[in-house]
């Protein structure tokens, strides 16, 4: 397959002085939400190139529905899902379901709908699958950093055990879909610089649900439960609730034991949480702020000097507003209080196994890509990398051997941290993706449960899966 530029650019072009930051403005009604009903969804997504409105202005991206991000999915343990996703782009695509504990033989990551074409994904949600956030975007290889940076992402809901809480029955909901973009004057896409790539390509213009600085309301003496997606590229945001305490409640696949305060909150790609925001401060505006982040390219960065910001989708770390909670009447004359529990995370048993997984730059001839290898090894579709066996638990040793973050997503079955550079991970959780910083190692412990089949692990700087940081696992009986 050849590397394609979004919607066909082919040469780089300056970086323009990008929107204005304009009012905050509240989430847009006509936000499609897509709710199953009597136990079925039946829907259909079609991926698109053409204008859209972005942040106040027209913009020509990509789009699942004419939307960006695409339209809320929510459904529950036990419903049947028919969704036909209609490619209507000028290169193939497919639909992976970031989060969602099904076979991949559904979320076939190797499936190819070719332009003009439409398949139908038919699958049932697990009985017993926890209530979690994520998020649906494609993943046809080469093609994946092109197309969700483009704007192929939405919100994907599972409704469980964890929304029966009496205290987060009272709660108000609210989703921020986190996106950045590399734009021009007028809206169209930036040609990503060939260095950005390699780095992993950022965008000056950080959107939240496809609007700057948009208005989340928070009720007077209420609660809010607020859901985040990191759907951008390459980006990590670091998130800060000045003057104002927030919760973690939920990790990438499901609750935590109990709420647990926050200072700040650092999301790499593909990675979601669930916050806890009580309503019980002086009412007022109260900024959610990205914080400057290095994701191992400052020293780099500085070499070039000045001139690096000139190329697209390369920018330089800075602070700015992404989201205001802002305080709005209620009926209510007392705070509405945190639950004390949430749901307990059983530690998952032993392992029978420990492996070894190396990030690192490097080429592979064999695979016939330069660039970014695990193992040694760049991604090749017909070589099985790992061969696991189902209902077996096992350790993975994820050493991050280059400067560059890698975080790292394993699809298909979630997993607990159970140790950072050595040191016991204090809090127990369940995740799908975990950030690893340059020369970190992250142990993980997975079990292989419910389904056999070829997926994959990679990491979510969605350039570096591109340039071959990915393998295949094969789940065998």
């Amino acid at each position: 397959m050849k590397r394609r530029t979004l919607l066909g650019l082919a040469a780089a072009m300056p970086v323009a002085t990008l929107l204005s930051q304009c009012a905050s403005r509240r989430q847009s009604p006509s936000w499609q939400r897509l709710k199953s009903q009597n136990g079925r969804l039946d829907l259909s997504l079609k991926a698109q190139a053409g204008p859209i409105q972005l942040a106040n202005q027209q913009a020509n991206l990509l789009s699942y529905n004419g939307q960006v991000p695409g339209p809320i999915l929510e459904l529950r343990g036990g419903d049947r899902v028919r969704l036909t996703l209609d490619n209507q782009l000028s290169a193939p695509t497919n639909l992976h379901y970031h989060g969602l504990h099904i076979s991949p033989d559904i979320d076939n990551v190797f499936r190819e709908i070719p332009p003009g074409e439409k398949y139908r994904y038919e699958f049932e949600v697990p009985q017993d699958h926890p209530a979690i956030t994520g998020w649906y975007h494609p993943h046809y290889h080469l093609m994946v950093a092109d197309q969700v940076f483009g704007g192929l992402a939405g919100p994907l809901i599972i409704r469980g055990e964890l929304d029966e809480i009496p205290e987060l029955q009272q709660a108000t909901e609210a989703i921020l879909v986190l996106q950045d973009f590399a734009l021009d004057d007028s809206g169209e896409p930036l040609a990503i610089h060939p260095l950005a790539e390699r780095w992993g390509r950022e965008g000056d213009l950080l959107l939240g649900n496809g609007q700057q600085n948009p208005v989340i309301e928070l009720p007077q003496n209420g609660l809010l439960r607020l859901r985040l997606i990191n759907a951008s590229a390459s980006r990590i945001y670091q998130l800060q609730l000045p003057e104002h305490p927030w919760y973690l409640m939920a990790t990438d696949r499901g609750a935590i034991a109990e709420p647990r305060e926050l200072e700040t909150l650092t999301l790499s790609p593909g990675e979601r949480a669930e916050l806890l925001i009580p309503g019980d401060r002086p009412p007022g505006n109260y900024a959610i702020e990205s914080l400057p982040y290095d994701r191992g390219t400052g020293e780099m960065m500085a070499a070039f000097g000045e001139q690096i910001f000139q190329m697209s989708g390369v920018v330089q770390p800075r602070q700015q507003t992404i989201a205001t909670l802002r305080y709005v009447t209620s009926d209510r004359s007392e705070p509405l209080p945190l639950p004390k529990q949430l749901l307990p995370v059983d530690p998952l048993p032993s392992p029978s196994r420990t492996r070894e997984f190396l990030l690192d730059h490097g080429l592979d001839f064999e695979a016939g890509v330069t660039g970014f290898t695990i193992n040694g090894k760049s991604f090749m579709a017909g070589r099985v990398n790992t061969q696991v066996k189902l209902g077996e638990t096992e350790d993975w040793r994820i050493i991050n051997k280059a400067s560059l973050d890698h975080p790292f997503h394993l699809h298909t079955n979630r997993f607990q941290v159970v140790s950072r550079n050595g040191k016991p991970e204090k809090n127990l959780a369940w995740k799908d993706t975990v950030a690893i910083a340059g020369y970190e190692t992250v142990t993980l412990r997975v079990r292989f449960d419910d389904f056999v089949g070829k997926t994959v692990y990679h990491c979510h700087i969605l350039d570096h899966e591109d340039y071959g940081m990915m393998g295949i696992v094969e789940i065998n009986v």
